[in-house]
């Protein structure tokens, strides 16, 4: 982001974007508690600054992340009560995640035992060789490209997470982990709206669905 803000502090429609995954969160009854991994210097200003201004009462842990997505997740995981048996893994700089999204990924998941938000690829998917020149078209029937939330059975994700510290994986999701245990993962459909912000131009898309969906009366 060309910014030593942490992302998800960075401001889209007047507020942090984590503000925005936090109220998703914060309004769906079957998320009981919510978990925080950012980076350790950050830990007191999330919470003067995100949780107390905001009143999320459903944040009852802010901890330090790690040097990989994976590690953050694996903290969190060990502070997740042990009575908890649906996890829900989220990006906190897709800010636009949905209700709906949470809900459906939850019920798969315990239906399942892993369930994905994903949305079916529509691009032609190209293949090239170290050269830069195509060597053949993929057929995307059946490709989907993965988002967050994520949910899991706790145990089975913990389970995931322990053989992937022991075998030196590293995955950039959680349900790839889940899926070398050999345990089937549901696909449950996301929504194109549903962006991860990562660079400058993701601001302004951001900025632009926020427009939109206030134009459409809400969220």
């Amino acid at each position: 982001m060309g910014s030593t803000v942490p992302k998800q502090f960075i401001t889209l429609g007047g507020v942090p974007i984590l503000v925005h995954s936090l109220r998703v969160l914060e309004a769906v009854p079957s998320i009981d508690e919510v978990i925080l991994a950012v980076p350790e210097a950050e830990r007191e200003f999330c919470l003067r600054e995100i949780i107390a201004p905001h009143g999320f009462k459903k944040v009852f842990k802010i901890l330090a992340g790690g040097v990989r997505r994976q590690d953050s997740v694996r903290n969190g995981l060990e502070a997740v009560p042990a009575d908890a048996d649906i996890v829900l893994v989220h990006d906190a700089v897709r800010p636009f995640l949905t209700s709906d999204m949470v809900v459906k990924a939850v019920e798969q998941a315990a239906a399942h035992g892993a369930a994905v938000v994903a949305i079916p690829m529509r691009d032609t998917v190209k293949q090239t060789g170290a050269d830069g020149l195509i060597e053949k078209t993929i057929d995307r029937r059946g490709l989907w490209l993965a988002q967050t939330p994520q949910a899991f059975r706790r145990a089975l994700l913990m389970e995931a997470h322990r053989k992937a510290e022991l075998d030196g994986i590293h995955a950039t999701d959680d349900a790839q982990l889940v899926e070398r245990l050999g345990q089937t993962v549901a696909i449950v459909e996301g929504s194109l709206e549903n962006i991860k912000i990562t660079r400058p131009e993701d601001l302004a898309i951001g900025e632009a669905i926020l427009a939109a969906r206030t134009q459409r009366g809400g969220h």
